[in-house]
């Protein structure tokens, strides 16, 4: 019981910080355009972001399973910790959220739509991959926790973007918390990428005759 609360805990912490990051930066490209194409970009933005987190789950869990692959993805987990170490450190968030609030209605437009839309999609490539990646790795094989959590996703992207990305640009601890948890679901999947018994990259050398077992 305590480790499902301990799992569930992790996932709603992983998809709020990770869900605030790929809200921060649509807001973000969204910003530099004519404001009758903000909220058009915007929309874009979340609905791509929710169709490829249900793309990535429909494969994350088969993907992982393949031997080295999960070793892959705690490294893609360790470069995403660094990513929201450096975001943190330069309180990114904050200055996001003031620049989106002080931002001049009548402004020029800094970057076309379709500028915009090509670097909203592929931040939202690489956000819904980390996402998934992070609940996968939680839920290690439960489907009703990779469900949950991936709807999750979704559903705060969907509704709750703007109230997070504000509430992590004035509560910075609910970053760094964020920060521990995927830290914590990196490191246990670089292990388990190394040292398990079916998926880890040791146990694929053995049974291909590269290394030898452990007497």
């Amino acid at each position: 019981m305590l480790n499902h609360i301990l799992d569930y805990g992790q996932i709603i912490v992983a998809d709020i910080v990770l869900s605030g990051d790929n809200a921060l930066i649509i807001g973000m490209a969204a910003a530099g355009l004519a404001p009758e194409l903000r909220k058009k970009a915007i929309i874009f933005g979340m609905v791509i972001a929710a169709l490829l987190r249900v793309v990535f789950a429909l494969i994350a869990t088969k993907l992982l399973g393949i031997p080295g692959l999960l070793l892959v993805g705690a490294l893609l987990l360790f470069w995403v910790c660094w990513s929201l170490y450096k975001e943190i450190r330069s309180n990114s968030h904050a200055k996001a959220e003031d620049e989106l609030e002080n931002l001049n209605e009548d402004g020029a437009p800094r970057r076309t739509l379709k500028q915009a839309l090509i670097a909203i999609t592929i931040a939202d490539v690489s956000m819904s991959l980390d996402n998934v990646l992070a609940v996968a790795a939680i839920a290690d094989g439960d489907s009703q926790k990779l469900v949950i959590g991936l709807g999750l996703a979704i559903l705060l992207m969907a509704f709750a973007a703007t109230l997070i990305m504000k509430l992590l640009a004035r509560y910075p601890w609910i970053s760094w918390l964020g920060l521990v948890v995927l830290m914590y679901v990196a490191l246990e999947m670089f292990y388990r990428g190394i040292f398990d018994e079916t998926n880890g990259i040791l146990a694929y050398l053995r049974s291909a005759g590269l290394i030898g077992g452990v007497s």
